[in-house]
């Protein structure tokens, strides 16, 4: 089929922002050519779905994936040069900046090379990768190699691993540079190693560091206090009483908003590259969930003497708005990829020898920063396999795991669900009795108990939400049977009907809440979760209990604005969180599905995954799919530093 023929029924089929930004460039553009706005208007559909570019290079079948199914069957219809003809056509146009060759007038899209971006995409991108570029270049700071070599041994005393003990060899990079990554996924110990480096670096003689700790949800910063203070038990108690009141009185983790001081009705922050944040080290945690306008925002306010550390699983889901950082940063962690002056700073520091088939006399200056640690500590058994499974993209040893599920004790079970009343005649029970119950019946008992005798409000509320959280049903979908909205529904009518929930209130006792939007007046920030506890008194407004700063407070439910009930979520919502059991439902043909989705899902349950299955095959067609968002950052990263240094490789 002819381009001509092909494209005018084609635009019926993108969405209205698509469409309205065609209308917007074709009203200051004399002619705009019908390749050119195919291109503009998958730009924007690829946008609203995470990704950041649209690469010119690539066929248009190549975006079908990425798409709804009625647009992805029509652009599978169109020739395959059609994007290349874009590239071709589109710099003649007045809104086009061409990187590197016309002067910027405020266009509002860029071609850079064969990429093609909304500009403030493209401004986020450029200016992320000059600041990690300046970093990566940046001279070591000043380090006292024999104490910090005491230091280290101290830390990682005792009987080491077989094999490089790779959290020691993260501590021993993260003293060479202001910037860090280190990525693992679940149970490899990030951040364990993450409160070795804080040590390490709040040892020395001179004052304290200012030390900052983030996360992109309230969750995962009181996830990160809470497990950098369990590695923090850890260390010996043979270390010097400075070192150690230091560490006790590390800040309570932030979310970056509340970090970067984000203010209402505005995407800009109070912190900027005018006004700095003040700190001199910053962990944050979670690293992949953050986008990439906030990663920009956040490595624009870093003072440049600060040091960060970025902490995540690159295998994890992305983040909800547009971009990739992380798993663009580490895109070659696997392979190490480190040189020889490297490789001798870690021999020195740490007495660690990198393996040579890690090692590379030519890896590129960001491989120098980045270590991924790569032995799981919490999975051994057939989760963990499950894991790896999936990240390998395994299909028959997921299916020969699967085949095994079912037994009475096993840690992964799999069912059929023809719909939400199954999942929730499930989720009333799940787990079993006694001990081991983590059932919402669980939970809501423990609701409708109150506190036990001499126990006090806030050690109930703390028991309430651990039982909450120990299980959860979690969905790919919002919308749908199989969505979350109609899973809640469901667990709600099914709770109401045996007498658990008075669900003609809306505020009833043992309402479980999602926090949708930051509220900076509450301390309530996107991802939080709470319950609503029964009125102390008869005619008194109910309060809802939340996880905050490591303890927990409770806010009055007439103050609440966006909140939704949380039974169910969806497998982006979870990231950060870790349950005990996890009910993963897997819709028809793998809908919503992916690798990448399916990994996130697998890896937040502890002891126990249920697959809810709506149709065989769905798990293999979900594992067929990845979800590969388009970015040009690591190319981005590489101009800069080769601009900074002309072997193209970076300062060692």
């Amino acid at each position: 089929m002819s381009a001509a023929d092909a494209l005018p029924a084609l635009r019926g089929l993108f969405g209205a922002t698509a469409r309205a930004l065609v209308d917007f460039i074709a009203a200051h553009e004399a002619a705009l050519p019908r390749e050119a706005w195919l291109a503009i208007a998958l730009l924007a559909e690829l946008e609203a779905r995470g990704h950041v570019c649209l690469d010119l290079e690539q066929e248009p079948a190549a975006c079908a994936d990425a798409l709804p199914d009625e647009l992805a069957l029509a652009l599978r219809q169109l020739p395959p040069d059609l994007l290349e003809q874009a590239r071709q056509a589109l710099p003649r146009l007045r809104c086009v900046e061409t990187a590197g060759r016309t002067p910027p007038a405020g266009q509002p899209l860029v071609l850079d090379g064969s990429l093609l971006y909304l500009r403030r995409y493209w401004n986020f991108e450029h200016a992320l990768a000059r600041s990690i570029a300046a970093r990566l270049q940046a001279a070591p700071p000043p380090l006292e190699l024999d104490r910090a070599r005491a230091l280290l041994a101290a830390l990682f005393g005792g009987d080491a691993p077989v094999g490089p003990d790779w959290q020691r060899i993260a501590c021993a990079l993260a003293l060479r540079r202001p910037l860090s990554i280190v990525t693992g996924g679940p149970g490899t110990g990030k951040t364990y190693t993450a409160a070795r480096i804080l040590a390490l670096l709040l040892g020395g003689d001179g004052p304290a560091p200012r030390v900052a700790l983030a996360a992109p949800t309230g969750k995962a910063a009181a996830r990160l206090k809470a497990s950098i203070d369990a590695a923090l038990a850890t260390l010996p108690h043979t270390l010097d009483a400075r070192l150690l009141a230091r560490l006790r009185d590390l800040p309570a983790a932030q979310t970056l908003h509340a970090l970067l001081g984000a203010r209402p009705d505005t995407r800009r922050m109070r912190h900027d590259g005018s006004r700095p944040l003040a700190l001199d080290v910053l962990i944050v945690d979670e690293a992949s969930m953050v986008h990439l306008e906030m990663m920009s925002r956040l490595f624009d306010a870093l003072p440049e003497q600060a040091r960060i550390v970025l902490l995540g699983d690159k295998d994890q889901l992305s983040s909800v708005e547009a971009g990739a950082v992380l798993g663009a940063l580490c895109e070659d962690a696997q392979r190490g990829a480190y040189r020889p002056d490297t490789a001798a700073w870690v021999r020195e520091l740490a007495g660690q020898e990198l393996p040579q088939t890690l090692c590379d006399p030519r890896g590129p200056a960001l491989a120098q920063a980045t270590i991924m640690l790569r032995r799981s500590r919490r999975f051994g058994g057939s989760i963990g396999q499950l894991a790896l499974a999936i990240h390998d993209g395994d299909a028959a040893r997921c299916r020969s795991l699967l085949q095994q599920a079912g037994a009475a004790d096993a840690a992964i079970h799999l069912r059929h669900a023809a719909g939400a009343p199954q999942i929730a005649a499930f989720a009333l029970r799940a787990g079993g009795d006694g001990a081991d119950d983590c059932s919402h019946d669980a939970y809501l008992r423990l609701v409708h108990a109150g506190p036990v005798a001499g126990e006090e409000e806030v050690a109930w509320a703390a028991r309430v939400l651990r039982a909450f959280d120990r299980f959860r049903v979690l969905s790919p979908l919002r919308d749908g049977e199989l969505g979350v909205l109609r899973i809640n529904q469901a667990i709600e009518a099914a709770l109401a009907a045996q007498g658990s929930i008075a669900q003609e209130r809306i505020w009833y006792a043992g309402r479980p809440l999602l926090v949708t939007r930051n509220d900076r007046e509450l301390r309530l920030f996107n991802g939080d979760v709470g319950v609503v506890l029964p009125p102390r008194r008869e005619g008194e407004v109910p309060r809802a209990c939340f996880c905050a700063d490591g303890g927990v407070r409770f806010i009055s439910v007439a103050r609440l604005g966006a909140v939704e009930t949380c039974f169910a979520m969806t497998i982006h919502k979870s990231q950060g969180s870790e349950f005990e059991h996890v009910a993963l439902v897997l819709p028809a043909q793998g809908r919503g599905m992916g690798r990448e989705m399916l990994y996130t899902a697998v890896t937040r349950a502890r002891a126990r995954v249920t697959l809810f299955a709506a149709e065989d095959g769905g798990f293999e067609q979900a594992l067929a799919q990845r979800a590969r968002r388009r970015s040009g950052l690591a190319a981005m990263l590489q101009r800069a530093i080769t601009e900074a240094a002309p072997d193209g490789h970076g300062a060692a």
